[in-house]
């Protein structure tokens, strides 16, 4: 079992930048992708971006430009830096964990954290 924790949400302006921060325990043995999810309102949930222990990552199109993930393994944290935020961007975000990055939405989730884009 792996417990993610995730922090750093809030209200920020757009064309702002946050940072939001996963942090993972327990079976991390087992976790070779970390990936960030959101869902918004009346909305479907989508795959932000995700990032293997390798360091490969993946990115929605909506966000490529403007998002970073990033990883400490030695912290079995991962990072999300968003920057010219958008209202659109407005979202619960949530953490996942899995063994590899097309079954992240399979594995362990985060409580997730709100994120707030005032225009």
């Amino acid at each position: 079992q792996v417990q993610l924790v995730e922090s750093g949400g809030g209200l920020v302006q757009a064309g702002g930048s946050l940072r939001i921060s996963c942090a993972a325990s327990g079976s991390i043995f087992s976790v070779n992708a970390m990936g960030w999810y959101r869902q918004a309102p009346w909305k479907q949930r989508e795959l932000v971006a995700a990032i293997s222990v390798g360091g490969t990552t993946n990115y929605a199109d909506s966000v490529k430009g403007r998002f970073t993930i990033s990883r400490d393994n030695a912290k079995n944290t991962v990072y999300l830096q968003m920057n010219s935020l958008k209202p659109e961007d407005t979202a619960v975000y949530y953490c996942t964990a899995n063994r590899n990055i097309a079954t992240l939405a399979f594995g362990s989730w985060g409580q997730g954290t709100q994120v707030t884009v005032s225009s």
